[in-house]
């Protein structure tokens, strides 16, 4: 997933292929690995970029005021880094994409040691966010609440869409399948029926199939159920 990141972003270049960016996309990008944190520099100024006001969604505020959207007080505003925990790192890093004039968030494990009251704040600023997200993370609750759209690597080259969150996908995934074996099955049947036009009643591979119709369609609910259990 990392490795997908870093080709969208223009870091790597792919070994097979071509990738097409828009001239018109402004792009952030939130690091789980905080590298770009100097642990030195105050807080406010890592935000604003040493300006005592920024623009946000063209508003004027002052950097202070912004950071104490995100929990921090006027004295964290303006203590160094080196002095905050790793949620508070997290948190910092996300004041400072949220504040960037960009169309496109990408966001690398955004979670990760954020403390329940953070997690809520990010949502609802992820909700009302106007432009594109790409998420990448394993909080599937995080995912269930935000995500609109479920990019899956099935595997074999093959890369599916679905509408939603997790679970969403999951239970789409798994009545495709289910769609799929009624599908299977009932052709299996058509075409044994053709190729016996002479008899009117069904052979035994015919009744075993319609015998094993309900079984197989009650084992991918109960893989469903199982999933969404996980």
């Amino acid at each position: 997933k990392s490795t997908l990141i870093r080709l969208l972003l223009g870091e790597i270049s792919p070994s097979q292929g071509s990738i097409r960016r828009s001239k018109t996309i402004q792009l952030a990008y939130f690091d789980q690995m905080r590298e770009s944190l100097d642990p030195n520099m105050k807080a406010m100024d890592f935000v604003s970029g040493g300006k005592d006001y920024i623009d946000i969604n063209g508003k004027s505020k002052h950097v202070i005021g912004y950071l104490r959207q995100f929990l921090f007080t006027g004295k964290q505003a303006m203590a160094p880094i080196k002095m905050f925990s790793g949620g508070e790192k997290n948190r910092l890093m996300l004041a400072k994409i949220l504040s960037q004039p960009a169309n496109l968030l990408v966001l690398d494990e955004p979670t990760n040691d954020l403390d329940v009251e953070t997690l809520e704040l990010l949502e609802e600023m992820l909700v009302d966010y106007s432009g594109t997200v790409i998420l990448i993370s394993h909080d599937r609750t995080f995912l269930n609440n935000i995500v609109s759209s479920t990019i899956v690597m099935e595997g074999d080259a093959i890369i599916e869409q679905y509408a939603g969150g997790y679970d969403d996908y999951i239970n789409q995934k798994y009545e495709n399948l289910i769609g799929k074996s009624k599908k299977h099955i009932e052709s299996e049947l058509k075409l044994k029926s053709k190729s016996q036009k002479t008899s009117q009643k069904l052979s035994y591979n015919q009744k075993q199939l319609l015998k094993s119709l309900p079984k197989m369609i009650e084992d991918l609910e109960n893989e469903i159920s199982i999933a969404q259990n996980l």
